[in-house]
């Protein structure tokens, strides 16, 4: 079904591997097309409770694919942003975890990709930045606007005003990722990542998403009131009487999404 990407469940997680390894991964217009719908797939399959993204061979993703975007027209290349920003708000909507394994350069659209996931664990060989005004353009998949949120505005715009590279370490160091491991535990601790958060109650990891992502920006009065009407859905369902339960009992929970 899909040329550019690989996509297999196994035991409840979906892995979403871009498969362009003879151009480190490159973000295209139809890899774009390919993520959007898997990732539509994703969030309506109910056997899909958690995703990692990765990438095939020694990067992530490298980037958007230059060699296309420089044939564009401004109208051509506004399309293929806006392609890239329906991709990366689809992640952020889908109320699944979705971890971003990050084997190598997760550069440009790459780090952008990665910054749309829930998590960022990275390879100590992983290497970060939006190189983008280099080629005398912008991050245009929403890099101007994520990364200042996750590191903060003044460090955002030296990571993006500078281009320069970063390592993982100082990625970590920054909050760009959570944690960083040795190249052939990369995968195992994405794994054990999503099978801890799917081992909780799946409404309330759902609710838990949305409400972050949600109130994220709003100011402290607001964002506290969403996550009042917000807290009434996991409370008012089963898995809240059946966790509740299971812990004055000293059992472990089954949880059903109910």
């Amino acid at each position: 079904m899909y040329e550019t990407i690989k996509y297999e469940v196994e035991n409840n997680i979906g892995y979403v591997t871009i498969n362009r390894p003879k151009a480190m991964n490159a973000l295209n217009t139809q890899v774009l097309d390919e993520l959007h719908t898997v990732f539509t797939e994703i969030e309506s399959d109910d056997n899909v409770k958690a995703v990692i993204v990765t990438g095939e061979g020694k990067a992530f993703v490298a980037g958007a694919d230059i060699a296309q975007m420089k044939e564009l027209t401004a109208v051509e290349g506004r399309a293929m942003m806006t392609k890239g920003h329906n991709v990366m708000n689809l992640m952020e909507s889908i109320e699944k975890p979705i971890i971003a394994a990050v084997n190598g350069f997760a550069l440009g659209g790459g780090c952008e990709l990665a910054m749309a996931c829930d998590f960022r664990i990275a390879s100590e060989k992983a290497k970060f930045g939006q190189p983008e005004v280099n080629l005398g353009i912008i991050p245009g998949f929403g890099g101007t606007q994520r990364l200042p949120r996750l590191v903060g505005k003044g460090m955002g715009k030296y990571l993006i005003m500078t281009a320069d590279m970063i390592d993982a370490q100082e990625a970590a160091r920054i909050g760009l990722v959570e944690k960083v491991v040795a190249p052939e535990e990369l995968m195992d601790t994405c794994k054990a990542l999503a099978e801890k958060i799917m081992s909780k109650a799946p409404l309330a990891i759902a609710t838990a998403k949305t409400v972050i992502n949600n109130g994220y920006n709003l100011d402290m009065k607001t964002a506290s009131a969403l996550e009042i009407e917000a807290f009434i859905g996991p409370f008012s369902s089963e898995d809240k009487i059946e966790g509740m339960s299971a812990f004055l009992e000293k059992r472990d929970a089954n949880f059903q999404k109910k």
